[in-house]
C-alpha cells in the first residue's frame, strides 16, 4: 500500500505533469485576463455626447438626434436683407419668413416631425435617423445621420398643372465629429428634388426648363464653445449642380448660440431667406458678394416624456 502511494506521488511530481499543470493554470489565468480586457474595452466605448447643442445649426440640420421620448417645438424667423438700410431698419421691418415646427422621438435614434412655413404656406414632413454614433476610446470616429423631408407647396392650384407638381424632396447625409470638448464640425452632402420646375419657350416655340429637377449641394458647419452655454457657429453652403439659368448663390452664415438644458437660441447672419433646405439650396438669389445678408434666429424648446 505504501509503495502504491509513493508511486502515485512520483507520478504527480514528474516534469511532464508539472508542465501540463502550469500550462493549464496559465490558460485559465489568460482567459480571465482576456475577459477583463474585453470588459474594459466595452466600458470605454461610450457614445460621444453633445457633438452639437441642438438639432439646428442656423439654416441646416445638425447631426444630433434627441433621446427617445423627446418632444421639440421650433420657431424659426428670417428678416429681410440689410441692403435698404434704415428705410426698413436693415431688413427687420421688411417682409419676413417664419416656420413653426414640431418633432418627436418615438424610439431611440429616430426623430419625426412636421412644420409649416409662411413662404408659399409650405407644409413639410421630415425624418431623421442616427445611423452611426461617434464613440470614445477609439471605436467609431464619426457620427452619421440621415435627414430627409417631403414638402407640399400650399399656393393656389392655378400655379400647378397636377397635384404632384406641388411636391419637393430633400435627402441629406450628415457626417460629424466632435474634435475637442469645444470644437465640433460636420460636412453634409445633399440632394434636392422638385417634381415641377419653371420653364420657358424659345424663339422656335420649343419648351425648355430654366432649372433641373435635381440639385446637388454640400454644406460645412462648425461650432466652437466660448463658454459652457455660449458658442460661435459658422457655416458654408455650396451648390454643385449647374442649371441652364438662375443658378443659386452660395450661403455664408455665422452667429452665436445660447443653450440651457431645454432651450437653444441662435441668432445669426446669412444669405438664405427661405427656411426649408431644398428651397434655399435651389432658389437662393442673395449674393454675399453684394452684401445681401439678412438676420435670422432659431428658438428650440425641448420636453422629455
Amino acid at each position: 500500500m505504501k509503495n502504491l502511494t509513493k508511486h502515485r506521488l512520483l507520478f504527480f511530481l514528474k516534469p511532464g505533469f508539472i508542465v501540463l499543470l502550469l500550462m493549464w493554470s496559465m490558460g485559465v489565468n489568460l482567459m480571465a485576463q482576456d475577459d477583463t480586457i474585453h470588459t474594459e474595452v466595452v466600458k470605454t466605448k461610450k457614445v460621444v455626447k453633445n457633438t452639437f447643442s441642438g438639432v439646428w445649426i442656423m439654416d441646416n440640420q445638425s447631426v444630433m438626434v434627441p433621446i427617445k421620448g423627446t418632444f421639440e417645438m421650433d420657431i424659426q424667423h428670417r428678416f429681410g436683407v440689410v441692403n435698404n438700410g434704415f428705410h426698413d431698419l436693415w431688413g427687420i421691418y421688411a417682409p419676413s419668413n417664419i416656420r413653426l415646427g414640431f418633432n418627436y422621438a418615438p424610439v431611440s435614434k429616430l426623430y419625426v416631425g412636421f412644420g409649416l412655413t409662411k413662404e408659399h404656406m409650405r407644409w413639410d414632413a421630415n425624418l431623421k435617423y442616427a445611423i452611426l454614433q461617434q464613440t470614445k476610446g477609439g471605436g467609431m470616429p464619426i457620427s452619421l445621420t440621415y435627414f430627409g423631408n417631403t414638402v407640399i407647396d400650399g399656393r393656389d392650384k392655378k400655379f400647378f398643372g397636377r397635384a404632384s407638381d406641388r411636391l419637393s424632396f430633400f435627402h441629406q447625409l450628415i457626417i460629424a465629429r466632435k474634435i475637442t470638448e469645444k470644437l465640433s464640425i460636420q460636412v453634409s452632402p445633399s440632394l434636392s428634388y422638385f417634381n415641377s420646375v419653371e420653364g420657358y419657350l424659345d424663339e422656335n416655340g420649343d419648351a425648355h426648363k430654366k432649372m433641373k429637377n435635381a440639385h446637388f449641394a454640400i454644406s460645412a458647419m462648425g461650432r466652437y464653445k466660448l463658454t459652457p452655454v455660449t458658442a460661435f457657429i459658422l457655416g458654408v453652403d455650396q451648390p454643385l449642380t449647374q442649371h441652364p439659368t438662375n443658378n443659386p448663390y452660395p450661403n455664408v452664415s455665422f452667429g452665436l448660440e445660447f443653450t440651457t438644458s431645454s432651450h437653444t437660441f441662435q441668432i445669426f447672419g446669412g444669405n438664405y431667406s427661405s427656411i426649408l433646405p431644398q428651397v434655399n439650396n435651389v432658389f437662393n438669389q442673395n449674393n454675399y458678394q453684394n452684401g445681401q445678408f439678412l438676420i435670422g434666429f432659431n428658438i428650440t424648446r425641448l420636453w422629455n416624456f
